[in-house]
């Protein structure tokens, strides 16, 4: 039985439509006076902090503590005025297939693991009416790599749940290759949706235990 479910943010739970992507090109060229890179990064399953990281190094810039929080802080402020214009929203079928777990396992968590910063993920989850629904996580401040993430998600949902919580009684539910390594990496099992940085081909061929189009009338019943 799932205990926990750990979500991805970004073409699991939401589409922003861009809206995050334009807040940290245009963050680079507040903060840092650099205009131009974003446009070929890959930043579908990547964390926040390596993604700020590799757009510095690219300028020839060797990244501060300082520099990272003053990319954060000008980023959230600009990613709260991209989501007021963005017409992005829940991923359909999202809500339907929390409702139905919750249903079958009244008891189960839900938390995030996500490349997003902490109030990266709360700015985005808030304007779409998720956040709330989220008990525990683990986010891009915890630290840069993504395996390393799952694991601070799993040691946060034992200390919800006690020391009995088994990694087979977790779900990664993602939209990314790198979710199914993540959650692979702490023994859970694997939901893989096609509804944002990868086609249903390209996930299975990372070998989720389930891997769909969305989570539209998925049944749950298989989780239970």
């Amino acid at each position: 039985m799932v205990r926990l479910a750990l979500f991805d943010i970004d073409g699991t739970l939401i589409r922003t439509h861009g809206a995050g992507v334009k807040a940290f090109a245009r963050a680079f060229a507040v903060e840092f006076g650099l205009g131009n890179g974003t446009e070929t990064m890959s930043f579908a399953g990547r964390t926040d902090t390596s993604l700020v990281r590799e757009f510095l190094h690219q300028h020839g810039r060797l990244v501060t503590p300082d520099d990272m929080q003053r990319f954060q802080d000008c980023y959230v402020f600009l990613l709260d005025h991209y989501l007021r214009e963005s017409t992005g929203g829940v991923i359909p079928g999202v809500k339907e297939f929390m409702v139905a777990l919750k249903k079958g396992n009244p008891s189960v968590v839900f938390g995030l693991l996500t490349g997003n910063i902490r109030l990266g993920a709360e700015i985005k989850l808030r304007h779409f009416g998720l956040w709330g629904d989220f008990v525990t996580g683990a986010f891009a401040d915890d630290h840069e790599d993504r395996n390393e993430i799952a694991r601070i998600a799993f040691e946060r949902g034992r200390a919800l749940l006690g020391k009995s919580l088994k990694p087979a009684e977790v779900l990664v539910v993602g939209d990314t290759p790198h979710d199914i390594r993540c959650g692979r990496a702490i023994g859970a099992r694997t939901l893989a949706v096609a509804t944002g940085g990868a086609t249903l081909d390209e996930l299975k061929r990372h070998q989720p235990d389930w891997a769909v189009e969305n989570l539209v009338g998925f049944p749950v019943a298989e989780l239970l």
